[in-house]
């Protein structure tokens, strides 16, 4: 699986190529966001929701796992912090959802050990200065990689 690296300076940047993310998604797609606490997951998601087609603000879920948004189909966007188990994904019936009739991006899928083939997955990893994210992405038999690429690599990629 190829991996792409990208950069950006800070979270309105972030945000930014959240936003070229979410353009290209379709329902049906799957961004999976990882990373350690502050690496601007969050910020990435609501860039991916605007992409998207939401308008409404969207605030990181304190206590819900899943928030769905209207969008060009639904978005649904997943906080799964909070999680201390991974069956209570599955309990709580969120699995469902993915792939479904919308979009998302789920924060922290590492807690539902969630792998789904043909989603995008982002680490996101902090940079050299106190802004800047690294970001890493990988195609796991994502069908539009191609096309996603062509997109994104004007954006600033990284080593």
């Amino acid at each position: 699986m190829d991996c792409f690296h990208f950069a950006t300076g800070s979270p309105e940047e972030t945000a930014a190529f959240g936003e070229r993310i979410g353009a290209l998604l379709q329902a049906g797609d799957v961004a999976l966001l990882s990373g350690d606490l502050g690496a601007g997951k969050s910020a990435l998601a609501r860039g991916i929701a605007r992409g998207f087609g939401v308008t409404q603000s969207m605030p990181s879920p304190t206590f819900t796992l899943m928030k769905p948004y209207a969008g060009r189909a639904p978005f649904y966007h997943f906080d799964l912090y909070r999680l201390n188990e991974p069956e209570e994904f599955y309990v709580a019936g969120l699995d469902e959802y993915l792939p479904g009739d919308g979009a998302a991006a789920v924060e922290w899928p590492e807690r539902a050990d969630l792998l789904i083939d043909g989603c995008l997955e982002l680490f996101l990893t902090p940079g050299a200065y106190e802004q800047e994210r690294k970001i890493e992405m990988r195609f796991r038999g994502f069908s539009r990689a191609e096309e996603m690429l062509l997109e994104l690599v004007p954006w600033r990629m990284a080593e």
